[in-house]
């Protein structure tokens, strides 16, 4: 029998090949768990254009992510905190406070958990931060620390 798999399947193959396996295992396992699927030419070509489709989403998407990462480049984000008699701020300077900063000046919304501080910020100054807009893009903000 031979079966498209539709997800990897550990000591078979990845998603989207064409195996040979017995009839049994085939239509007891592969195809009743969601696996597989009986590789009929029908299905075959529908497998292809569903992966030219999510391909031609996700350039959609990269190009989207290529425009806010230019975007974000671009902005030099002021943040102001309270700060002790010495210099050094009353606590650190949160992803949660940079992510309601972009979102309330600029109109970026970012998820918390993709905003990278590191080390913590806790003087005031320039820095530059990290995020992770997903794809494997990255962008750096430009953010200014302020003492009040």
């Amino acid at each position: 029998m031979r079966v498209l798999l539709i997800k990897d399947v550990k000591n078979l193959g990845k998603a989207g090949e064409i195996k040979e396996v017995k009839d049994g295992y085939g239509r007891n396992f592969l195809i009743a768990k969601g696996f597989a699927k009986l590789a009929t030419p029908e299905v075959i070509e529908q497998f292809k254009k569903e992966q030219e489709e999510k391909a031609k989403r996700e350039a959609k998407e990269i190009e989207k992510l290529k425009k806010l990462k230019e975007k974000i480049e671009s902005i030099t984000l002021t943040i102001k905190h309270k700060a002790g008699a010495n210099g050094a701020l009353f606590g650190a300077i949160t992803n949660k406070e940079v992510a309601e900063a972009l979102k309330k000046e600029h109109g970026i919304e970012i998820d918390k958990k993709h905003i990278d501080i590191h080390p913590p910020i806790k003087q005031a100054g320039d820095f530059e931060i990290d995020i992770k807009l997903g794809h494997g893009i990255h962008a750096k903000l430009n953010l200014i620390v302020e003492a009040i």
